[in-house]
């Protein structure tokens, strides 16, 4: 067990203040309140996170590794066992049917441009040529 504290969900709820901006990710509770002014996307991205689990808007804003790093400095617990919630993992379905080939029709494949092209230019040297 670790030796950090211990924290519940609505514990948390309430800590969503200028000067007491608390909240979760993957599980992890973070004081941020420090790092307001300093944070690179204003200290309203931080304030419109703060008392609630901000796991998803941490994850799709793609942060660095360095801020994942500088993050370790204002971690102050973790949620008990019975608040915690599975980490969502990102799949990628590289074999989903969106992206098999399909059949394409003739205007909207590479094709068109090209003949498109080739018309234009046997046209234009014929007419100004």
């Amino acid at each position: 067990m670790s030796d950090k504290k211990l924290f519940r969900r609505d514990e948390i709820y309430n800590r969503n203040t200028k000067t007491d901006a608390v909240f979760i990710i993957q599980n992890q509770v973070y004081d941020v309140t420090k790092f307001l002014d300093d944070h690179p996307g204003g200290h309203e991205v931080l304030l419109n996170v703060a008392g609630k689990d901000a796991s998803e808007d941490f994850e799709d804003i793609g942060h660095s590794m360095d801020a994942k790093e500088l993050m370790k400095k204002y971690l102050i617990g973790e949620l008990v066992e019975e608040d915690r919630v599975e980490p969502k993992k990102r799949k990628f379905d590289w074999d989903s049917p969106k992206t098999e080939k399909t059949e394409t029709s003739f205007t909207s494949s590479w094709k068109f441009p090209i003949l498109l092209g080739l018309i234009m230019t046997v046209l234009y040297t014929y007419l100004f040529g």
